[in-house]
């Protein structure tokens, strides 16, 4: 099946936008190729604002209406004590408050940007997608991650080359608690890298030590600004740790 034909049969969706490369482009096709489109935008404590903002930025440069949904996830036990299944119960939930939300809106078809790269042995939070008849078209028309990148540069999408940012949870060790202040050193570290030049990088969290993994092409640029990292991540962290097991 191609994208223009699953828009034939679905005509009205509701779509479940992150801001990132996969549902920007399905958006984009959304908007070519369906009657009726509506955007929804989960903001968590587990989205940075750079996410929020480029959302709000697409959804403006294709005209196309997104709402904006506050969801508290860590209200949730399940999720907040970061167990191995987190990411089903947060996806559960990020999931139940867009359908209910689209439903309100007279939308009764949702769709996310999983594509055909995405390994569903290894996410958890598909299973939350599938429970919840989410429907998911890049997945479905074939469509890999490479082929996404190279249609929404042609598309003139200013996402096509946007590096993969999974939510700040992520940064927390398995088991270890979350917390909106653990959260929160994570996004301002992390937002200091970005404005000195890091790409593909992470800060993960280690007892109350900040581990940077880096690309191995940034490795000597951690080093040359040693000092100013460790004086800003050190507002926040007991210690600032180099990862020599590069991130590729």
């Amino acid at each position: 099946m191609k994208l223009d034909a699953f828009f034939r049969e679905y005509p009205k969706v509701a779509i479940a936008f992150s801001g990132g490369v996969d549902s920007a482009y399905l958006l984009y096709e959304a908007k070519r190729h369906a009657k009726q489109v509506r955007a929804y935008y989960v903001k968590s404590v587990f989205q940075p604002q750079f996410e929020l903002k480029d959302a709000v930025r697409l959804a403006e440069e294709l005209g196309i209406f997104m709402r904006i949904l506050p969801v508290d996830v860590l209200s949730c036990d399940a999720i907040a004590a970061n167990s191995a299944d987190r990411c089903y119960h947060c996806k559960k939930r990020i999931f139940e408050a867009i359908g209910k939300a689209a439903e309100e809106d007279n939308f009764s078809v949702l769709l996310d940007g999983t594509n055909a790269s995405d390994d569903a042995s290894d996410r958890p939070g598909m299973r939350a997608i599938q429970e919840l008849s989410v429907l998911s078209p890049l997945r479905e028309c074939g469509l890999e991650k490479g082929e996404i990148r190279i249609r929404s540069e042609k598309a003139g999408l200013f996402t096509w080359n946007k590096p993969a940012y999974a939510c700040l949870a992520t940064r927390i060790p398995t088991g270890e608690p979350i917390t909106q202040e653990k959260l929160q050193s994570t996004e301002a570290a992390e937002d200091y890298l970005f404005s000195l030049g890091f790409t593909n990088f992470r800060v993960r969290r280690m007892g109350n030590a900040a581990r940077l993994q880096v690309p191995a092409t940034q490795v000597e640029k951690v080093t040359r600004n040693r000092e100013r990292i460790m004086k800003e991540l050190k507002q926040y962290y007991s210690a600032v740790l180099l990862d020599l097991e590069v991130r590729e």
